[in-house]
């Protein structure tokens, strides 16, 4: 069982009730537009962190990080991706590495909109956190904490944070 703590969009902000919400986690996922290496540094610092690089994020996080996750993890495969989109209107090309890749689940961040839904036709789970930051238009930040157990994703819990 490895537990998962989800958070995207910080740009620049790292709020410190995310070290309350994940330190039962054994993973952070970051989904992109960390903002700075700093955020970055201390989520790392943290617990272990996967992640990918955002439209916002400049050259010292493209470094570390890739435009495309894609990795297994117990009996579960991954593909993250910033710009990504949502079943069934995902961003062009992102359906086809889906079908290629045949992921179980799918992340994605960049529209500060928080989503959990199953995609039908492609049999695959999409999550996007929503934004943990303060820049953008969203009204409440949000993170995600949920389970890997074996092939099962489960316990999904949506955080808010404070504005």
């Amino acid at each position: 069982m490895t537990r998962i703590g989800l958070i995207s969009d910080t740009h620049s902000y790292l709020d410190n009730a995310v070290f309350k919400h994940f330190k039962d986690c054994d993973e952070i996922w970051h989904a992109g537009d960390f903002g700075n290496i700093s955020i970055a540094e201390g989520l790392r610092d943290f617990k272990p962190l996967r992640g990918v690089y955002g439209n916002i994020d400049g050259p010292d996080i493209r470094a570390d990080y890739p435009e495309q996750n894609i990795f297994s993890i117990e009996g579960v495969k991954v593909y993250m991706q910033h710009i990504g989109g949502y079943p069934p209107n995902y961003k062009p090309g992102i359906k086809a590495v889906i079908v290629r890749e045949q992921p179980q689940l799918f992340i994605s961040g960049h529209s500060h909109i928080l989503k959990v839904m199953y995609d039908d036709k492609l049999q695959c789970l999409h999550m996007n956190a929503g934004a943990a930051g303060i820049q953008g238009w969203h009204q409440v930040r949000t993170l995600i904490r949920f389970v890997i157990d074996g092939k099962d994703i489960k316990n999904c819990e949506v955080i808010e944070l404070r504005r």
